[in-house]
C-alpha cells in the first residue's frame, strides 16, 4: 500500500489557523491555584491513616464545600465497641480547600481510637479550621444507633455570635 500523507484536520490548530481561544469566563490553571507540591498523598499509594488533612489553594467564587460519608468508624471509650457514624463537613473556604483524599485518610485515623461522638465532631471541626482556615466550618456527626439511641453532635467554628 503506498504511503499516505495525512492532511491536518480542519479543527486542528496550525500556524496559520490558531486554535480556539479560551473563554473569558474560564479560569486559567494559574487562576485555579493548582500548585500541588505540598500535597503528599494525592496521586500516591497511601495505605495508612494520616494525622492531618492537606490543602490546596481555593479557586475563586467557591462559597461552600461539603463532604459527606457514612464510613466514619471509631471506638466507644467506655465499652470498646465499634461506633459507626455519618458525618457531614461543610465549610466556607477562604484561601485554602481541603483535599478529599487526605480527608479520607485523616478520618480513617479514628477507626481504632476511643472517642465520644461529641468530641469527635469537635476534633474534626478543629482540624479543618486549623489546617484550611476557612471562614466557618460545621461538622455534623450522626452516630448510628446502639442501644436504640442515635447521637447527633454538631460542632461549629468559629462560634456564631450570640
Amino acid at each position: 500500500m503506498p504511503d499516505q500523507q495525512l492532511e491536518p484536520s480542519p479543527t486542528a490548530p496550525t500556524a496559520s489557523r490558531p486554535g480556539p481561544t479560551a473563554s473569558p469566563l474560564a479560569p486559567t490553571a494559574s487562576q485555579l491555584g493548582t500548585p500541588t507540591d505540598s500535597l503528599t498523598v494525592l496521586g500516591r499509594p497511601v495505605r495508612h491513616p494520616i494525622e492531618h488533612v492537606e490543602c490546596f489553594p481555593a479557586p475563586e467564587h467557591v462559597s461552600t464545600v461539603r463532604f459527606t460519608t457514612d464510613e466514619l468508624a471509631s471506638v466507644c471509650p467506655v465499652t470498646g465497641q465499634p461506633d459507626l457514624s455519618h458525618v457531614v463537613i461543610e465549610y466556607e473556604p477562604d484561601e485554602r480547600c481541603v483535599e478529599s483524599k487526605s480527608l479520607k485518610l485523616y478520618l480513617w485515623s479514628f477507626r481504632d481510637r476511643p472517642v465520644f461522638a461529641e468530641a469527635l465532631a469537635a476534633e474534626i471541626a478543629a482540624e479543618v479550621m486549623t489546617t484550611a482556615q476557612p471562614r466557618r466550618v460545621t461538622v455534623t456527626l450522626t452516630q448510628h444507633p446502639r442501644g436504640g439511641i442515635e447521637v447527633e453532635a454538631v460542632a461549629i467554628l468559629p462560634a456564631p455570635p450570640t
